[in-house]
């Protein structure tokens, strides 16, 4: 099977020895992201809005770059390390799917990396 590497630079540059996203045919796995900014680099966490929100733009670039948008996506899985704020990040992450929601599940997590309070990674097919 061929595999076609997804990297865009309207998202953040792998922070380990992965891809932002992989075609494996039809079906595109993106990694997880967490609330880097991919212009400046830096953590936009000041709270978990704007971490949620920070990590559905920059799925939503590579998306894009994979020529695909939140209607393409099946699935997605949350990780969180306070579930006492699932009710914040489901608020900012229902605003992407405008009601055609994915398959999902939600896990609590005890840390993320750089620390962060949320990552999200989606599988889309085509």
């Amino acid at each position: 099977m061929d595999k076609i590497v997804i990297n865009t630079p309207n998202a953040p540059a792998p922070i380990g020895p992965y891809n932002q996203a992989i075609f494996a045919g039809d079906t595109l796995y993106i990694s997880g992201q967490i609330c880097i900014d991919a212009a400046t680099g830096s953590l936009d966490n000041k709270d978990v809005k704007a971490e949620t929100l920070r990590c559905m733009d920059n799925l939503k670039a590579i998306l894009t770059a994979a020529g695909m948008s939140f209607k393409n996506v099946v699935k997605t899985t949350i990780f969180i390390t306070d579930m006492k704020q699932f009710g914040e990040i489901n608020e900012v992450y229902g605003k992407y799917f405008e009601g055609d929601y994915p398959a999902r599940e939600t896990v609590q997590v005890a840390a993320l990396p750089k620390f962060v309070n949320v990552e999200i990674s989606m599988i889309a097919v085509r």
